[in-house]
């Protein structure tokens, strides 16, 4: 099993000796040398589970271990951003804080769709479906209002999507609280995918991009009364396979992630950041 140091989460390992903990001291300077010198990346970023398993931690200490796409990010997007301006559709607090944390400023809208009318065979096609048709729609409700100002900045168009895979199948938002409370029960000491998309359009031009991450989140037994807790605050319906990773009453029970975090949250800084480039 392979774990992407493009963001992993190390929780609860043991000490077995120092050897992981020279392979990730490694890793760490390779990359901040690649960006204080601007060289590419060409060293592998992978590491082995085995080998993260072995960096030393106190039992009561959870360490996330980000090696995010940033460095590479900070080299490849050249770009300065006010050099354009950014439409989210999205009313997902979650990808706000993404964007936010991304350091752009920007407005929102929401896409008004019957995501249920939308299938595909797989997860894949349907999150990319599904992220279309929310900036179609989006797109569709600003051609029939005001038009837009004309600005010597293009404007994004950035819309999402994400769904839960549990033993091959497809979970979207909880539809109640009962199915809520079975999707979180079914996580606990098990684990599921999270498959999410990033669509981004340049409304002056008209050009789309498109692509979807995955990753794998694995879960300790989750209390009774945790799940209980989580039922009863309603958040859950509100977020795909009603799984909220940052959530203070789940992440504690939050094993590993093999993959970026920040897709499972709903919204790939470096996917984005990389789709933003490609429409401008």
């Amino acid at each position: 099993m392979q774990v992407y140091t493009s963001q992993i989460f190390c929780s609860f390992f043991p000490h077995k000796n120092d050897n992981a903990i020279v392979q990730i001291i490694h890793i760490i300077f390779w990359a901040v040398s690649g960006l204080l010198t601007g060289s590419n990346l060409k060293k592998p970023t992978c590491v082995s589970m085995e080998k993260v398993g072995e960096f030393a931690m106190l039992p009561s200490v959870r360490v996330c271990c980000l090696l995010e796409h940033s460095i590479r990010r900070g080299r490849d997007m050249a770009i300065s951003k006010s050099s354009f301006k950014i439409i989210l559709g999205s009313s997902s607090m979650a990808r706000r804080r993404i964007l936010s944390e991304m350091g752009y400023e920007f407005s929102i809208l929401t896409a008004d769709i019957d995501e249920k009318s939308i299938r595909k065979d797989t997860p894949e096609e349907l999150v990319m479906a599904l992220a279309e048709a929310k900036a179609d729609a989006i797109i569709e409700r600003l051609q029939a209002g005001p038009q837009l100002a004309e600005d010597s900045c293009p404007t994004l168009l950035v819309t999402a999507d994400t769904v839960v895979v549990y033993k091959g199948v497809v979970r979207e938002k909880p539809s109640s609280k009962e199915e809520a409370r079975k999707f979180i029960k079914d996580y606990s000491g098990s684990h599921g995918a999270v498959v999410g998309s990033v669509f981004v359009t340049n409304l002056a031009t008209g050009t789309k991009k498109g692509e979807w991450e995955r990753a794998e989140v694995y879960f300790h037994d989750i209390p009774d009364e945790v799940i209980d807790n989580l039922i009863e605050e309603g958040i859950t319906l509100n977020v795909a396979g009603g799984l909220m990773l940052e959530h203070p009453l789940t992440f504690p029970f939050v094993e590993a992630v093999i993959g970026d975090t920040d897709t499972v949250m709903g919204l790939s800084k470096p996917l984005t950041e990389k789709l933003m480039a490609q429409v401008l």
